[in-house]
């Protein structure tokens, strides 16, 4: 199957956009997600004649981390980065929810965090953005039990399947592909190393080919997003050498 594939702006940190984007054309990428603040990316406007100028897409929107209410002031700033993904006419907003601390996670917890979660993903769905999940090692949800306990509670909200955290957790990836098919809408590719996350193949953490291979059975037919490592390259060297790896793996 023929994924777009798409380059996560993970360390853009003030980014220069046309530089940025000049490089992801170069390097053979059909997209990037965005996760940048909206005052570094100015109007949807000014972001999409950028990405059309380079012949690149936007993948998702990215917003901070959810929380356990919807009162919470982050809730109204992932509101409005869902509104700014939906003038763009980008399909789909991303996000983790909140750090777990020293507390163990509770049902009334993931009932609250459910309750959020659904909140921000009936808002996006009347502006058409798909509002996904993205589980996270070290956060609330915090191992493949909660995790499978926390989606019983989603309706509305889909999942961001980052296959590096069900690693980490001690669950094959490929098993959540097939436990999750039909709530999967969005993915991430990480890997890891030596306690620190790296570029594809650098590691590696799981098969990918296995993995991908399970996307496509199951009928996944959305964005592949590479998340690039921590190593002190270039964003330019990092973006070729994952674009290399998914080409290694027969996705051109």
């Amino acid at each position: 199957m023929a994924y777009k594939l798409a380059y996560s702006g993970l360390f853009w940190e003030a980014p220069d956009l046309e530089r940025e984007l000049a490089a992801l054309q170069a390097a053979g990428w059909d997209g990037w997600e965005v996760r940048q603040p909206l005052d570094w990316l100015g109007t949807p406007g000014r972001v999409r004649k950028l990405c059309e100028r380079f012949g690149v897409e936007v993948a998702a929107v990215c917003g901070p981390n959810a929380t356990l209410s919807i009162d919470d002031p982050s809730h109204q700033i992932n509101k409005r980065r869902i509104e700014f993904a939906a003038e763009l006419g980008v399909a789909t907003f991303m996000t983790k929810g909140p750090g777990r601390g020293q507390r163990v996670c509770s049902d009334q917890e993931l009932d609250q965090m459910a309750a959020v979660y659904e909140d921000l993903a009936v808002y996006g769905d009347t502006l058409g953005v798909c509002v996904t999940f993205h589980p996270h090692i070290n956060h609330l949800v915090n191992s493949e039990d909660e995790w499978k306990r926390f989606m019983q509670r989603l309706n509305a909200c889909k999942l961001c399947l980052d296959m590096s955290h069900a690693v980490h957790w001690g669950y094959d990836p490929v098993q959540a592909v097939h436990d999750f098919a039909s709530r999967i809408a969005y993915v991430h590719l990480h890997d890891f190393k030596d306690g620190k996350t790296v570029e594809l193949g650098d590691g590696p953490m799981c098969d990918y080919a296995a993995f991908m291979g399970a996307l496509e059975r199951v009928g996944f037919t959305g964005w592949v997003t590479v998340c690039p490592g921590e190593a002190e390259r270039t964003e330019e060297e990092k973006m070729r050498i994952n674009r290399a790896y998914m080409r290694s793996l027969g996705y051109e």
